[in-house]
């Protein structure tokens, strides 16, 4: 699916605003979202067999809770989907009495806790927050955040990553491995700060790494356990949003990207902005858990 560029295009279908990959092992299938499209996008990855579904409102991000249901996060709150036949209902309101906000970036904890972050719709500053959910609990753990993003974890659960509550830095903080819960204060782990780009979705791989998808920079980089830069990927779409780990052994990285913000030039120039990517790099992948209810 790769060509000698450094990529292949994984999914033709172009989103407005694609993000939250997430990738179900047991099903070998890959959801992702156009946000501001309502659309919850899934193919399956082996036979390249692709559904679009329409949604009732702005969702960015799914959890797998077992073969028969998923957990998204939309503008309103957590609702469990039928996987057979796309039936939403609510599990848990976050923000529901708040219209300028929606969901934005998420992921399950190796506990099954579920972190995500809610955002305002036009932007504004320290308008959202990240909310941990685990069991039927909802937590606010990060208050004040723009654009919540990279929010990833440690393989055995210590450390927890994410950006927004300061721009342009990518923050690394304790973790309570049995609950998923946040220990201490963030510390910086890379300063982004002063460089093109911003930092948007990322995961963290067997060895450490993380992989993140830079906005505005047209790339995926990966960051040793350190913060240094080991290197960058570089991508036909200059809003690249969210990579996640894909196949049988997790060792492919699938990124999502986006044309909203994009004038008609930039649209032009870059036609392929909205797909989905394959990245050809190999990778010792993780398959996110499974979402505690």
């Amino acid at each position: 699916m790769t060509d000698g560029k450094g990529y292949g295009i994984l999914s033709e279908t172009v989103c407005r605003l694609g993000e939250g990959p997430t990738y179900d092992a047991a099903s070998d299938t890959l959801y992702w979202f156009d946000i501001t499209g309502k659309k919850l996008l899934e193919r399956r990855v082996a036979t390249a067999e692709e559904r679009v579904h329409s949604l009732p409102e702005m969702a960015s991000a799914l959890a797998v809770v077992d073969p028969e249901r998923q957990l998204l996060a939309t503008e309103t709150g957590l609702y469990l989907r039928d996987a057979r036949t796309g039936a939403l209902t609510l599990h848990c309101p976050i923000e529901a009495d708040n219209p300028r906000t929606r969901s934005n970036d998420a992921r399950v904890h190796p506990c099954g806790a579920f972190w995500v972050g809610t955002m305002s719709k036009t932007s504004e500053r320290e308008a959202g927050a990240i909310y941990w959910y685990c069991r039927g609990e909802l937590r606010q753990i990060v208050p004040r955040i723009s654009i919540p993003n990279a929010i990833c974890f440690s393989a055995d659960g210590s450390t927890a990553y994410f950006t927004g509550s300061i721009p342009g830095v990518l923050h690394r903080i304790g973790c309570d491995p049995e609950t998923g819960l946040p220990r201490g204060e963030p510390s910086i782990f890379h300063d982004h700060r002063g460089q093109a780009g911003s930092i948007d979705g990322a995961v963290i791989d067997a060895d450490g790494v993380l992989w993140n998808a830079c906005w505005g920079a047209g790339r995926v980089d990966a960051y040793a356990p350190d913060g240094k830069l080991l290197g960058s990927h570089p991508l036909p779409a200059t809003r690249t949003t969210c990579p996640v780990f894909i196949g049988a052994d997790a060792g492919r990285l699938a990124v999502t990207s986006a044309w909203e913000g994009a004038d008609e030039a930039e649209r032009a120039a870059q036609p392929d902005a909205g797909k989905t990517f394959l990245l050809d790099v190999p990778v010792k992948g993780r398959f996110d858990p499974r979402v505690a209810l």
